[in-house]
């Protein structure tokens, strides 16, 4: 031991800081392996890394219970079938589809559209070979936060996908980027390719009586304060980072789109204490 402990000695102390660096990065990349292994089982090498989780907090653990938190949802509050046809409008890096891949059957169909395309390119590289009834595309639709270069107006896109194709169409913290004019766009799109009786959730920060009391009172984790009509944003120089909509502004939009609102579950963004998820839903 004494010979090893004189070699160590004449280490220069730069070499050893990055010697101890790289132990630690093995350690913590050891542990991650195993937490992914533990958590997702044979669908492990699906999930991204941490530092590529663009699409919500970048732990493994929120990874994991977002995706089963909205399972949950899509089972209990949409009544989601194993065998239905999905659309997912903004899917992210996969984040909300792995458990899906648990309970779709072989007949049925999942697309997954995203502004971002790294987030397309993972769950194509990874998912789609597995699951071949899973399927994502890049849509190139501008968006100052997330897609700055997009070719497309939102107010003016297009989904690429023909009329009455989906039984279930789901938009997870989308609305929540976008303006007034791209909202009316994507419902009357929602409502061009969603089949007659189909279903259509979609999350928001809503601003009703509860939700301005509750900001007013300083409980919100998000304070909306620049007014712009029937929307609020959090950041005036970067409107999309954060949009919040008043409620009756959306239930009129709605109904000007041919959409019958079933149930609205409101979320705890604004500090109340009875919620469902952490935006507000509307089905």
């Amino acid at each position: 031991m004494r010979p090893i402990r004189a070699v160590t000695r004449l280490i220069p102390v730069p070499i050893k800081e990055k010697i101890v660096t790289l132990q630690a990065e093995r350690r913590e990349a050891r542990r991650l392996r195993d937490l992914k292994n533990n958590l997702f089982g044979d669908l492990a090498a699906l999930v991204p890394p941490t530092d590529a989780m663009f699409d919500g907090t970048q732990t493994i653990e929120d990874f994991k219970a977002n995706g089963e938190e909205f399972l949950a949802i899509y089972k209990n509050l949409c009544g989601l079938q194993p065998d239905e046809t999905m659309l997912d409008v903004g899917s992210g890096i996969g984040r909300k589809t792995l458990p899906l891949t648990r309970y779709f059957s072989e007949q049925a169909r999942y697309e997954g559209i995203d502004v971002t395309k790294a987030g397309v390119d993972w769950c194509a590289a990874k998912i789609t070979p597995r699951f071949p009834n899973f399927r994502f595309q890049p849509i190139d639709v501008y968006n100052k936060l997330y897609n700055p270069t997009g070719k497309y107006k939102s107010s003016e896109y297009r989904f690429p996908f023909a009329d009455a194709t989906f039984s279930f169409i789901m938009l997870g913290s989308v609305f929540t980027h976008m303006l007034p004019d791209d909202l009316g766009r994507y419902l009357s799109e929602i409502q061009r390719v969603l089949k007659p009786g189909g279903r259509c959730l979609i999350s928001y920060f809503l601003l009703n009586d509860e939700a301005l009391r509750c900001i007013a009172s300083g409980r919100s984790a998000l304070a909306f304060s620049h007014v712009h009509g029937p929307y609020r944003v959090e950041f005036e120089e970067q409107p999309e980072n954060a949009i919040a909509f008043e409620q009756d502004w959306i239930a009129r939009l709605y109904d000007e789109t041919g959409f019958d609102i079933q149930r609205v579950e409101v979320g705890s963004w604004c500090g109340r204490e009875n919620f469902l998820s952490y935006q507000d839903l509307i089905l």
